[in-house]
């Protein structure tokens, strides 16, 4: 690919289509792929601090790019060793999705951007001393924030490029971080002429728990739990996603049925994930009936899933290589009582709304974002397809037999607050189709893959056998091996693309997980989403972009 390039880049080609080029070269290599061979969609941007690794490196750091050209099909990985004190060129003129990634990246490593507009922190607070990513950073370290940060270091630019020299005349106010409004623990600062936003900042970060560093310090197996916490409205299709990843490293596939069973709960959790997010976003236009109406079934698939897997919200169901145990005897019936309930819920709020003028008038041309605009903030999920781009991983990188399953991909045409959530309507219909063709499907057999390297031994084994007993022993304290590399897989989650990018050093735990959240997009956009619309709107175009701040934060 590179090859092509007019100014004959020096690079080097590893496996997985990651290119190794000098830090200089990075950006011409960026626009040359941009402007040159389509890759208008910046997936991610991460760091690893190679301090500790096993064998030695060229510099201690490495910046990485993630790249996708325009039919999302291709991925390409950019990567640059450096030191501390080199300086990277920023992207952020390229593209609008890397101004808070470089800051993700200067807040946990320290890694300086040239020409970013606004360097600094973003998931730790103000006070933090020190770039809790780096291997030498001490984790038992706690830093309390004393100080609330006024913002104004970035409402003030804001408002001089759009002429407000003088701010007397402006109201200042504060949307969030606490509940109803600002649908998670986010804050959005904004300043008000009568009841429009003329300028905005937000805010994040009040949730950060540390994820990536927490993957650091456990197993493959015991980080599952963990991704529970990251979208907790769809869980387990956090549990899929870092299990597709880890099971891509190892080269293996699961046997058919535990493929099957992994489409059908997480379709489920797709469809509960976006009944939330409906169910919220009308109750804050007021219309509390179309709420119950769509959050009671969500109340019965969680007593399936509770059944299922014996917790409601955080399930924990995925383990590496497969499953933690088969579905019971009568899930079949439990989840077609479960998908009634979905269907007639969708109807009654539908018939409500769907040709509702007041709902119209509210969610119609409010928050409007074009598929160009969208793409090159990186958005994926319903939020980009709600803008017209026909991007759906299940389709354009199919797994899990999805290219077998009969569905359509919901597209919307003007990338409004309506369009959102109308996606997100006829998305729960294609879920149930899959769903159902799935189970129709279902094949027997094993749900883990046959490798006492990877998978526990059956109980009868661990207490009958030494062999059985160490092989539980061996997996439960040291965890799945995973082979030396780095390597990047997604799955199309209930926001968009969730994407692990894991760095082994061939132990039983990571050396580095970073995860791409969709989340984390689209909410940069909010700012320059509400400026210029009311403050009642800026409440809809934060619900229906369903930012869920455990995935924003981590």
């Amino acid at each position: 690919m590179l090859k092509k390039c007019d100014d004959k880049l020096e690079f080097s080609k590893e496996e997985n289509n990651r290119y190794i080029l000098k830090l200089k070269d990075i950006k011409k290599a960026i626009i040359f792929l941009k402007e040159q061979q389509g890759y208008d969609f910046l997936v991610d941007i991460t760091a690893i601090d190679y301090l500790n690794y096993k064998e030695p490196y060229p510099k201690r750091f490495a910046i990485i790019y993630l790249l996708k050209d325009k039919k999302f099909d291709n991925l390409i990985i950019l990567k640059a060793y450096l030191d501390e004190d080199e300086i990277i060129d920023s992207i952020t003129d390229l593209f609008k999705a890397a101004n808070w990634s470089e800051r993700e990246v200067w807040d946990q490593y320290g890694l300086k951007f040239k020409n970013h507009p606004n360097l600094k922190r973003i998931l730790n607070h103000k006070e933090f001393i020190g770039h809790p990513l780096r291997k030498d950073y001490p984790i038992t370290k706690g830093q309390l924030c004393t100080k609330t940060d006024d913002l104004m270091d970035e409402m003030t630019p804001r408002l001089k490029a759009r002429g407000y020299e003088n701010h007397e005349e402006l109201m200042f106010l504060n949307l969030g971080p606490a509940h109803p409004a600002s649908h998670g623990t986010i804050r959005t600062f904004v300043a008000l002429e009568g009841e429009t936003i003329v300028s905005a900042v937000s805010e994040i970060g009040y949730l950060h728990r540390g994820f990536e560093k927490s993957c650091e310090n456990h197993t493959y197996n015991q980080i599952i739990p963990y991704t529970d916490r990251l979208n907790y409205c769809s869980a387990i299709l956090n549990n899929i996603a870092f299990a597709h990843t880890v099971e891509g490293m190892l080269g293996v596939e699961l046997p058919e049925r535990g493929q099957f069973i992994r489409v059908i709960i997480g379709e489920l959790s797709r469809v509960i994930d976006h009944l939330v997010c409906l169910a919220a976003n009308l109750v804050d236009m007021g219309a509390l009936t179309n709420y119950w109406y769509l959050y009671n079934p969500r109340e019965t698939a969680y007593h399936l899933l509770s059944k299922l897997t014996g917790a409601r919200l955080t399930n924990s169901y995925m383990r590496i290589g497969g499953i933690t145990h088969d579905l019971y005897d009568g899930f079949e019936d439990d989840l077609k009582e479960c998908i009634k309930d979905v269907q007639k819920g969708m109807d009654d709020s539908l018939s409500l709304i769907e040709h509702n003028r007041i709902f119209q008038d509210r969610a119609q041309n409010i928050g409007v974002v074009s598929a160009d605009e969208a793409i090159n903030r990186g958005w994926s999920g319903p939020n980009l397809r709600a803008s017209g781009v026909n991007y759906d991983i299940r389709k354009v990188n199919p797994y899990y037999f999805y290219d077998t399953f009969e569905f359509d991909v919901a597209l919307g045409s003007v990338g409004d607050v309506y369009d959102r959530m109308m996606v997100r309507f006829e998305e729960i219909r294609q879920s149930i189709k899959i769903i159902t063709q799935a189970m129709k499907r279902l094949p027997k057999g094993d749900i883990r893959v046959a490798d006492h390297r990877i998978t526990l031994p059956p109980k009868k084994m661990v207490y009958s056998t030494i062999e059985g007993a160490i092989n539980q022993f061996k997996l439960t304290y040291e965890g799945v091996k995973v082979p030396t590399g780095e390597y990047y897989r997604s799955i199309e989650a209930a926001n968009g693309e969730l994407g692990f990018y894991i760095a082994s050093d061939g132990s039983g735990t990571p050396y580095r997980v970073k995860v791409r959240p969709p989340c984390f997009f689209a909410m940069s956009s909010l700012p320059d989403m509400v400026e210029g619309e009311m403050v009642a709107d800026a409440v809809l175009d934060l619900g229906s972009l369903n930012i869920i701040a455990g995935e924003l934060d981590r």
